[in-house]
């Protein structure tokens, strides 16, 4: 068994697997999911997992250069927003029309379903390098 990190199989897989700038989504529980790409469903009921601990939870085993958010969180959600900001840490932000991030969910590794019942509670992460 491992010992740290993330302990789904599923987001293991696809983390171990990314490459510099590859992508993968954090989705609230209401953001459609391409039927071609690959779909970690965590959510069990509405708020569990949250957004933000599943973020967490990815940003201590990710190398991340980029996030992209929404442009609408700005007004819709900005207490979630204020905790992506926090976790991030510095890492740049690129804000995208609400449309626009659907379009890029298509080009994703995966993406992870949460609980989160909040509007706009989307990020994508691109992939950093460790070196």
């Amino acid at each position: 068994m491992k010992k740290q990190g993330i302990l789904n199989s599923h987001i293991s897989e696809v983390l171990s697997r990314l490459g510099h700038t590859d992508t993968i989504v954090i989705a609230d529980c209401g953001l459609p999911i391409p039927d071609d790409t690959i779909r970690i469903d965590l959510a069990i009921k509405l708020g569990t997992p949250s957004f933000i601990e599943t973020l967490d939870a990815l940003l201590q085993d990710m190398a991340v250069e980029k996030i992209t958010l929404a442009n609408e969180i700005n007004e819709y959600n900005p207490n979630v927003k204020g905790e992506v900001l926090t976790l991030t840490n510095g890492i740049p932000v690129q804000y995208v029309s609400h449309e626009q991030f659907k379009e890029q969910t298509k080009n994703a590794k995966a993406v992870i379903r949460t609980g989160e019942a909040t509007p706009y509670a989307n990020i994508i992460l691109h992939a950093g390098v460790i070196f």
